[in-house]
């Protein structure tokens, strides 16, 4: 099954994924905060709106879908199963399968920034070769979100969870944060060779016109910080900037996300 993802620009630097069966007018979106952008590439395409999948509950990944509902009454609605978002049709649950587009999303729940965020990992019906993973706000490229509900134990443990998904799986997340995510990953490990060249290869990207998503889940094990908390390297850096009392993985991610939340290189 041949599925095509397109992502259509909103606000300041959100990405609202589109994603199609080629040849069926079918559609899904995630994360519309903008009715208006995603109306226009429907119209564009000659597509029809069947679902949308709501990751969290924040106004720039919710606000779109009383405009979509409008123009599409039918439209399936999924969102997290304790999330208040209105017009959500769907509640749905850590584990859960999920029928779309003719095959199986499976649910994982992942909090921290949000006490109910989700993402939505697509195994079956592949890019190319490559799974792919709808993860929202939880994993960026080269960074995180922020902890605006949850606690670093479990912002930690849902980025447990993105990581343990196959080294190839696509990493579609919802903002355009890779480079200045990158020049703190920079900061924190300046002799990443990886977090480097990643560098080199999003400022190119970025400089003709080019969205840097998607990531690859082993593309962010070798440049995320986040990820990296049990690493030697990066466990004594922390210590050295912060004192030796960050001894444990918690200790380094708690540390190393409040550094990220002060830092403005």
């Amino acid at each position: 099954m041949s599925l095509q993802i397109t992502a259509i620009a909103a606000f300041e630097d959100n990405y609202i994924w589109m994603l199609q069966q080629h040849g069926t007018p079918e559609t899904v979106v995630v994360d519309p905060g903008d009715a208006t952008v995603v109306l226009e590439s429907l119209r564009a395409r000659d597509a029809r709106l069947t679902d949308i999948l709501i990751t969290h509950h924040h106004p720039d990944h919710t606000g779109g879908i009383p405009g979509l509902r409008e123009h599409f009454p039918a439209v399936r609605v999924y969102g997290p199963r304790n999330e208040r978002i209105s017009g959500l049709t769907h509640h749905v649950a850590n584990r859960e399968r999920i029928s779309v587009l003719g095959t199986e999303f499976r649910v994982f729940e992942v909090p921290g920034h949000t006490l109910d965020h989700v993402a939505y990992f697509l195994n079956d019906c592949k890019i190319g070769s490559q799974p792919i993973v709808l993860c929202g706000d939880t994993l960026f490229s080269a960074g995180c979100g922020r902890l605006r509900e949850g606690t670093p134990s479990q912002l930690l443990n849902s980025l447990h969870t993105l990581a343990a998904l196959p080294p190839e799986t696509l990493v579609y997340c919802t903002h355009e944060y890779t480079l200045s995510n990158l020049r703190f990953a920079l900061h924190v490990e300046p002799d990443n060779i990886a977090c480097q060249q990643r560098m080199a290869e999003c400022l190119h990207m970025r400089q003709n016109g080019l969205p840097t998503l998607p990531s690859t889940i082993a593309t962010e094990l070798r440049t995320n910080p986040f990820l990296r908390c049990r690493s030697d390297g990066l466990s004594a850096i922390v210590r050295t900037q912060f004192g030796p009392d960050h001894v444990s993985e918690l200790d380094v991610f708690t540390q190393l996300r409040r550094w990220k939340d002060g830092f403005t290189g």
